[in-house]
């Protein structure tokens, strides 16, 4: 039986948020992001800077597009999605250390991470149920 400290850690190893990955990219930090939805809904917006790889097409694709050292971290759409976790297996299935951002495109864009979109990047108003709204003072 596994304990509680290492069911958490565990899932830590596995799991990130919009927060995490954002603070992750904004550092520099080597991570690649995988939009695993469907071409319409990456279409629609996606996280800025992401890679667009369906969760169907992942063990054809990554292997020649993403280098197997890689961080990867993968997103569908929302806490109601499993193409999230879908994508993850495929991912892991190839040996990549790969995480889910829980959440996924829905609390990236709550959270007034940037967006892009076929007209270019936008952030849109942070929703106070699921971050802070920080007001920008000038210099």
């Amino acid at each position: 039986m596994i304990d509680r400290a290492e069911y958490y850690a565990a899932r830590l190893a596995y799991e990130t948020d919009a927060s995490d990955v954002h603070a992750a990219l904004k550092a520099g930090d080597d991570l690649v992001v995988v939009d695993v939805r469907s071409d319409e809904a990456w279409a629609q917006g996606r996280v800025s800077g992401a890679v667009h790889m369906h969760y169907s097409e992942i063990a054809a694709r990554a292997p020649l597009e993403i280098a197997a050292n890689a961080a990867v971290v993968v997103y569908c759409w929302s806490p109601g999605c499993n193409a999230g976790a879908k994508g993850a297996l495929e991912f892991a299935k190839l040996g990549y250390a790969v995480r889910e951002m829980i959440g996924g495109f829905e609390y990236w864009v709550r959270e007034g991470f940037p967006v892009e979109d076929a007209d270019g990047v936008h952030r849109r108003p942070v929703d106070p149920l699921t971050g802070i709204a920080r007001v920008r003072t000038r210099a």
